[in-house]
């Protein structure tokens, strides 16, 4: 069901409701409330993108695991070099990666190596190819060198023992690429949370029907999937709940004994009576809550069994930013994850913004560069919780404190990436 909250405002207007919940309260509610899932499993690391590791990684050898050379030059005695003058030394071989070289070299002597090599006994500084000059068997160095200069030391990136990766961290291509460095080949992570969800309303229609006077199509769900696909929950859609008590009771019942959270739309308006909140009041410990954040005023939240709930707005826009600023943070928290603070940035705003005190909003935005190279945020235009399209053209949400009034072009303002949301 889609709640209008683009009604006119009058003295009455709940945004001044002294009950109202902050968005810090209600957030801090739900992470305070959930703990992560304990079931783990082992995978190959080539698998474990965007997982979750359920223990800490140590790093099982030495990074570089041999003292090698930095670049491409002479592996040489630094003792042999002499200060601010020329020397001369005889190369007697070349080293390359992969092949080290088993004797030692001479004073007066030196070795052609290349990057990544070891650096054979005898030496303990490389000379860059750049800087020498080179007739037949012999070199000639007039530059003046320290000692170690370009060379690697083992265990100076990593050492044995140390711990390269912490419980709880989302995996990233360089973690798995680090991983594969080491020697890992698998790894121990939480099990991926399972997620239920449906949207409720007798005139939302699935794709593919033709539309009647009064009905429009249900793109919550599709939102909703293509949004917990990026968390990388197991997902399972259980489509379009109509209004009818025995079906709200049954969606509620399949849902709570398969999946470890249950997300719906619509139905959650405050002092709304319907199926959902009459169903959630007999089966779960539930709160349903007013918050000062526009759009998504309206959130439920709580618990069915032992799967933990969360009853969006049906307002489109009012469902993505609900999910974003509330259930993202929750659902990063059961899947073990331990920082889910998502990144913001202050930029000037480019567009005179309207806004009245009361309630912390979350306008659409688009993050660009100006002329001269600059990060400024514009309006996306019509901020109605309906407008949908508002969301496809936005890279951003421009947050706008409590207090805020209107903003006028120069503003700076803090502003929130989405590609630092998931």
């Amino acid at each position: 069901m889609i709640e209008n909250e683009n009604k006119t405002r009058t003295c009455m207007d709940t945004e001044y409701d002294s009950s109202i919940l902050q968005l810090e309260q209600a957030l801090a509610h739900i992470i305070s409330s959930i703990a992560p899932l304990q079931s783990s499993e082992q995978i190959g690391i080539h698998r474990a993108l965007g997982r979750v590791l359920a223990q800490d990684i140590t790093s099982p050898i030495n990074v570089p695991p041999y003292v090698n050379s930095a670049m491409d030059g002479y592996a040489v005695s630094h003792s042999d070099l002499t200060a601010g003058g020329e020397t001369q030394l005889k190369i007697v071989t070349t080293i390359m990666a992969g092949a080290p070289y088993d004797g030692e070299i001479a004073s007066g002597q030196c070795a052609r190596i290349m990057t990544g090599a070891k650096i054979p006994k005898g030496t303990d500084t490389v000379i860059m190819q750049e800087v020498v000059q080179v007739g037949g068997d012999t070199i000639i160095i007039n530059t003046t060198h320290n000692s170690g200069d370009n060379v690697r030391h083992a265990g100076e990136d990593i050492s044995r023992g140390e711990t390269i990766l912490s419980q709880g961290r989302k995996i990233t291509p360089a973690d798995i690429g680090l991983l594969a460095s080491l020697g890992i080949a698998e790894i121990k992570v939480h099990r991926r949370i399972r997620v239920a969800f449906f949207s409720t309303g007798d005139e939302l229609k699935p794709l593919g029907t033709l539309l009647k006077d009064g009905q429009i199509y249900d793109s919550n769900r599709y939102t909703l999937y293509s949004m917990l696909s990026c968390v990388g929950a197991d997902v399972l859609d259980m489509g379009t709940v109509p209004d009818d008590r025995h079906a709200t009771q049954q969606a509620f019942n399949t849902a709570s004994a398969n999946a470890d959270v249950l997300i719906s739309t619509g139905g959650v308006s405050v002092g709304e009576a319907d199926f959902v909140k009459e169903t959630l009041q007999q089966l779960g410990d539930v709160k349903f809550w007013k918050l000062a954040m526009k759009p998504g005023k309206p959130l439920t939240f709580g618990r069915i069994e032992n799967c933990w709930f969360f009853g969006l707005p049906g307002n489109p826009v009012s469902a993505m930013v609900t999910f974003y600023q509330l259930v993202l943070p929750g659902l990063q928290k059961l899947s073990g994850q331990q920082q889910f603070e998502q990144t913001t940035l202050r930029v000037p705003c480019i567009s005179t913004l309207r806004k009245r005190p009361g309630r912390m909003e979350f306008q659409r935005g688009i993050l660009e560069k100006d002329g001269q190279g600059v990060l400024v945020v514009k309006s996306t235009g019509n901020q109605g919780s309906h407008v949908l399209s508002s969301m496809s053209k936005a890279n951003c949400f421009i947050i706008l404190p409590l207090e805020c009034g209107n903003v006028e072009p120069g503003t700076e303002v803090e502003v929130q990436p989405f590609y630092g949301l998931i």
